[in-house]
């Protein structure tokens, strides 16, 4: 069952990875999905029924033109995931892997990175997206965080960029609960992404999930006429999957980790 014919999508940051398969997922569920990505290839691809529109989200210019397009063919946004994210860039600086430093030795540019093209963006992008939201009176926005949001997990400006999208997501909800429009943080697990498989041989993959578990969780979600009961609050996609009673793409169905697990 399509169960998001004629709705329409954008997702932020769909190039690969989480993103890639948000998108595919959503896609595969009848919806017109419009993704953004610096390299992203632009227009409609026959296969999937997605079109790509290049945008870099640290450019507004290029943002409220990506949004003014996906005006201009679709009649109005119904769910947004925010997706789009940076600072992962350069684990390596001199031969020295800097990810986990403390503080005090992490290069600046990782902070700037993770608040313009992760936290402003998704801020940004939700202000193009949210007034025919409000219009209609539906809609759901999805905001991609972590688990580093509640714990400290890799370094200091991972967790305060993850804990201010959280904050967003329940401020954000605060204001549109009025409107019908539900916005949530959600959780991924250990994602089977280009970057996570180009390492497998050094992983635990047992309870791994696919890039397109993340877009099944989104789709129940969407789908959902009482989804207004999650807005503000943060959820996990494995737990998703038990509630709503969907399996990943390899038939399994992962388990949810708790805080004391990651």
């Amino acid at each position: 069952m399509r169960s998001l014919q004629g709705r329409v999508a954008v997702v932020t940051g769909g190039t690969k990875g989480v993103g890639r398969g948000i998108a595919a997922e959503l896609a595969a569920q009848g919806a017109r999905v419009f993704v953004t990505g610096r390299s992203i290839r632009e227009g409609l691809d026959d296969e999937t029924n997605i079109v790509g529109i290049r945008c870099d989200h640290r450019d507004d210019r290029e943002v409220v033109s990506a949004f003014e397009r996906v005006a201009r063919e679709s009649s109005a946004i119904d769910i947004l995931v925010n997706n789009v994210w940076g600072g992962y860039e350069q684990m390596m600086e001199g031969g020295v892997f800097t990810w986990s430093k403390p503080f005090w030795e992490q290069p600046i540019w990782r902070w700037d990175a993770m608040f313009a093209a992760g936290v402003r963006a998704h801020y940004f992008a939700s202000q193009l997206a949210v007034p025919s939201m409000v219009a209609r009176k539906s809609g759901l926005i999805v905001n991609i965080s972590f688990w580093s949001a509640q714990k400290r997990i890799g370094n200091v400006a991972y967790g305060i960029s993850k804990a201010a999208t959280d904050k967003m997501t329940a401020d954000m909800a605060d204001e549109l609960r009025p409107y019908g429009v539900a916005v949530v943080s959600l959780y991924p697990g250990l994602v089977r992404t280009e970057k996570v498989m180009e390492a497998s041989a050094w992983l635990d993959l047992s309870n791994s999930e696919s890039p397109e578990f993340i877009g099944r969780a989104i789709s129940a979600l969407a789908a959902d006429p009482n989804v207004m009961r999650h807005t503000g609050k943060v959820l996990v996609a494995a737990q998703l999957g038990i509630d709503y009673g969907f399996s990943d793409i390899d038939g399994k169905t992962p388990r949810p980790l708790k805080l004391d697990e990651i």
